[in-house]
């Protein structure tokens, strides 16, 4: 756990999200002092910015009214049950599924008028699919390096990722062949490839075994460093804990708490949740 003093730890302390739509809640949030490096970002980013999010397909309201700011250097946990908006909530804020209402900005991108952009501003790692059955890893990463115009020297930082992900070995093979848990690995590394403003990773844990959880949440640890954003998709709470200082948990599309994420720790956190989801 980060001290107070810490960057990250401040950071932290300034998600106190304004995540309005918490019943009873209505927490601001100031500007991070975290110094990034990253281009997109200024001392006083607020790298993921959402008013009133809604989001509805015929008469299903898969997220409704949601309220979120997450600072440079913070990161947030999104959970709740199968069917919460978890999902829904990272693919609009990734530029690939339109919003039915509301403001969103990732970057400093407007992410309902300009989607393209801010796909260019995110790294996104989505719950399933997402990547290519006859390439190799590392014609993925050719491919990623192409289409985002990364400098020369790409391939360093490429094959750092393959190595801390257990994947050097798989480097050259197609990723048809790949289990579950290695194609989770691999769109993790792809999402985090070129260091986004704002990084987006979709239930990043699911199957996937102890080195890849380790591996996952030191890409994160990292991506806080450099000032980045980082949201966390998930239904393992103990990761969620583990990955992320704050916690919004979600149930039928709606925010109903939004709090430090150690508060959801351990087995009175476990309690609280599941009092949470009813």
């Amino acid at each position: 756990m980060c001290s107070p003093g810490h960057p990250i730890g401040r950071a932290s302390d300034r998600v106190r999200h304004a995540v309005r739509g918490v019943r009873g809640h209505d927490r601001g949030v100031s500007p991070s002092t975290y110094p990034p490096s990253n281009p997109y970002l200024s001392p006083t980013s607020t790298l993921v910015d959402i008013a009133g999010l809604s989001v509805t397909f015929g008469a299903v309201h898969a997220v409704e009214d949601l309220h979120l700011r997450v600072p440079a250097g913070a990161s947030v946990a999104l959970v709740g049950r199968n069917g919460a908006g978890k999902s829904t909530t990272l693919r609009v804020l990734a530029g690939v599924l339109p919003p039915s209402a509301g403001e969103i900005h990732v970057g400093g991108v407007d992410a309902r008028r300009d989607p393209r952009r801010a796909r260019e501003v995110v790294g996104y790692c989505p719950d399933v699919g997402g990547l290519i059955p006859r390439a190799t890893p590392w014609e993925h990463l050719q491919l990623a390096a192409r289409m985002r115009r990364m400098p020369s020297g790409w391939e360093d930082r490429a094959s750092d990722l393959l190595d801390r992900f257990d994947l050097a070995g798989a480097a050259d093979r197609v990723t048809s062949g790949f289990s579950h848990g290695m194609g989770r690995r691999l769109s993790v590394l792809l999402a985090a490839f070129h260091e986004p403003a704002v990084l987006l990773l979709d239930e990043p844990f699911d199957g996937v075994d102890p080195l890849g959880v380790e591996a996952t949440l030191e890409e994160v640890r990292r991506a806080r460093l450099r000032g980045s954003a980082v949201l966390v998709s998930t239904h393992l709470l103990s990761l969620a804990v583990q990955a992320c200082d704050e916690a919004v948990v979600l149930r039928a599309g709606q925010v109903v708490s939004a709090s430090p994420s150690s508060e959801l720790a351990g087995d009175a956190g476990a309690a609280r949740y599941r009092d949470l989801l009813r």
